[in-house]
């Protein structure tokens, strides 16, 4: 984070030469909201879109003589995640006020975990593609610094019109988990991968809904270009990014101006700046905080955080007061990387097909229910939901769960496909019938549309005559023309015999 040589432009190497290319660093700092039906320190519900400030309880408020109350479900679910991200879970962690003033803050200041936080020292495994080629993956590690629980401030709604800013106060005190990520990654695309899978995780434990588009996963992304050998370059913070895909557009555009800036002589300031999704670029907000303006200090209204495991467990204790790690543990679902596995060894199809299945919300779920009602083999089934479905959905803006056509209705087509009652060709007429939603079977399509398959000799050869009875004319030029061409043929191999 220091400052150095990346920040000075136009020098050159020790022998006059140009230096090295730039090196990016990316670092993450993920907040994830947690799933809980109450907020981590207080019993107001949680609920995404409710009335302005209807769910904020006195502590919420920061009134006076009110106490926190921690959550035990937001409890487990840090622990859970962190044993996910393969984290050391400190059986003892403390919790910190962290200051700071703004209107949606009604304390002063955030609980939060900044000495010693619930989970230490993980890794999260990703792949990305090469060159944007699915049949070429690679798989990335990014280091986990830590997982720490910690109260959401409120939120502010800027009036333009009227010059005021209104402030609702139904998030503060929402619970969440901050995932801090070491500087390990290079390049938007990879942040994007290592967020995305993050998000899978997430959702496959239940511990965050990580829904971006409600604020329940945001990203601070910090930026940093050097040269090889050197120490790391001043960073910037992009703050409260909602989107992998513009994650991936911040960061690739801070790098690439932050390298400009210095190859131009400039220098680059240790700032917090935000992506204008509009625009395609980051814009600056204020200088980053030191650590010393946050004035951290003890939180004294909470004790040690004490967390067991089936050593350490006391005996004739409630188990409803304590947590225990092992017991989590015990319990966690197949996590992404292992049903991927799952999929190849059952069905036995390619790696990347089985990274879009479990990366697409429900689509392993749609496949595997479309296997169960088809005799089609996995790998016909596959190119279908990959070639036509998804296109069809990415084509239309629509998620798997609001596909007009069902696991069913697409068995039932390939069962007609695969028992050789209808074409290939005429199967794509009928998945496009299908999509239009209008409440038709496969079946009734192809009988409307006559799309069936013929295998009857004589229905055949009947109705190859009626087509010959209804085009005379042309049937008696096809037959003069190619009688000439016979013809025609069999004097030219008479003339080179002679």
């Amino acid at each position: 984070d220091g400052l150095g040589p990346g920040s000075g432009g136009g020098r050159r190497g020790p022998q006059g030469g140009p230096l090295a290319p730039w090196v990016p660093v990316v670092g993450l700092e993920i907040h994830a909201q947690i799933s809980s039906n109450s907020k981590l320190f207080s019993g107001s519900q949680v609920q995404f879109a409710a009335p302005p400030n209807s769910l904020v309880s006195f502590f919420d408020a920061s009134l006076p003589g009110t106490l926190p109350v921690l959550n035990r479900r937001c409890v487990e679910a840090a622990v859970m995640t962190g044993l996910a991200l393969n984290c050391s879970i400190n059986k003892k962690s403390l919790f910190d006020r962290k200051h700071y003033f703004y209107a949606d803050l009604p304390a002063g200041y955030q609980i939060t975990q900044q000495r010693v936080p619930i989970a230490v020292n993980g890794s999260l495994s990703y792949s990305l593609c090469i060159d944007n080629k699915m049949s070429q993956m690679v798989t990335k590690t990014v280091r986990i610094k830590q997982i720490q629980l910690e109260q959401d401030s409120g939120k502010s709604l800027h009036d333009d019109s009227r010059s005021q800013t209104l402030v609702d106060l139904n998030r503060a005190g929402v619970g969440l988990m901050e995932v801090v990520m070491e500087p390990d990654m290079c390049c938007g695309e990879e942040a994007a991968a290592a967020v995305r899978e993050l998000q899978l995780i997430l959702q496959t434990l239940g511990s965050s809904q990580a829904i971006m588009a409600e604020g329940q996963l945001r990203v601070d992304a910090n930026v940093s270009v050097h040269h090889p050998g050197e120490p790391y370059g001043v960073r910037t913070e992009v703050k409260n990014i909602n989107s992998i895909r513009f994650l991936a557009k911040a960061i690739d555009y801070e790098i690439q101006r932050q390298i400009e800036e210095l190859e131009n002589g400039g220098t680059i300031l240790n700032e917090t700046r935000a992506f204008d999704s509009k625009l395609g670029c980051t814009v600056p907000m204020r200088d980053k905080e030191g650590m010393q303006d946050y004035r951290f200090m003890p939180e004294p209204n909470l004790p040690p955080l004490i967390l067991y495991d089936t050593k350490s467990l006391p005996a004739n204790v409630n188990h409803q007061q304590v947590v225990n790690i092992d017991w989590i543990h015990e319990r966690l679902p197949d996590l992404p990387s292992a049903k991927r596995a799952k999929l190849v060894e059952l069905y036995g199809i390619l790696p990347e097909h089985s990274f879009t299945l479990v990366n697409e919300d429900g689509l392993t779920e749609f496949f595997e229910n479309v296997l169960k009602q088809t005799q089609m083999k996995p790998k016909k089934v596959i190119g279908w939901i990959l070639n036509d479905l998804l296109s069809y959905l990415k084509q239309h803006s629509c998620t798997v769960k609001e596909s007009p056509v069902s696991s069913v209705l697409l068995a039932d087509l390939l069962n007609l496909l695969e028992k050789k009652e209808i074409s290939a060709s005429a199967a794509k007429q009928v998945f496009e019938e299908l999509w239009k939603g209008e409440g038709k079977t496969p079946l009734e399509i192809v009988k409307e549309k006559q799309l069936q398959l013929i295998e009857d000799r004589e229905e055949l050869e009947q109705i190859c005559q009626a087509v010959i009875d209804e085009h005379e004319k042309e049937v008696i030029m096809v037959v003069l023309e190619s009688s000439g061409t016979v013809l025609s043929s069999k004097v030219n191999a008479f003339c080179c015999t002679a």
